[in-house]
């Protein structure tokens, strides 16, 4: 798996609306890399729940949030409609990004980890954890607590 202190791996994926996206594209910026296993189950509506209700502290703060799941674009455009999420989904339906970044699940789906990264793209943190809660609180202190 991808270690705090590397360059987060770049990736070239569909987000939710099918356009291309780039991990790239957010450099200059921090950003909360978050993996989740499936659009609109109860932990993964939490997660992405919690990250749309601070939102504007994050864009206050030049953080930008990048949600990765294995879905298929038009299931990531129904979950961000559905809950009004104002960031990216990315729809890795081929499951490559969730091979690059070590957290493919034997079922096919990505674990629930997160990667938070600094400025120049370097992994300061890694939440690795079932419960969306531990994500959401350990994303707030490393970019909205100064």
């Amino acid at each position: 798996m991808v270690a705090i202190g590397d360059t987060a791996p770049d990736f070239e994926a569909l987000d939710h609306s099918g356009a291309k996206f780039r991990l790239s594209s957010t450099r200059g910026s921090p950003v909360v890399l978050y993996f989740y296993p499936k659009a609109d189950t109860p932990g993964c509506t939490i997660e992405a729940k919690g990250f749309r209700e601070v939102f504007p502290q994050y864009q206050a703060k030049h953080v930008k949030i990048i949600g990765v799941s294995t879905d298929d674009c038009p299931a990531q455009q129904a979950f961000r409609d559905k809950y009004g999420l104002p960031f990216p989904l990315v729809a890795d339906h081929d499951r490559k990004v969730a091979q690059l970044y070590d957290v493919l699940r034997p079922t096919g789906t990505a674990r629930r980890v997160t990667f938070l990264l600094d400025a120049s793209g370097k992994v300061v943190e890694i939440v690795d954890s079932s419960s969306p809660d531990e994500h959401l609180a350990r994303a707030r202190a490393r970019f909205l607590t100064n």
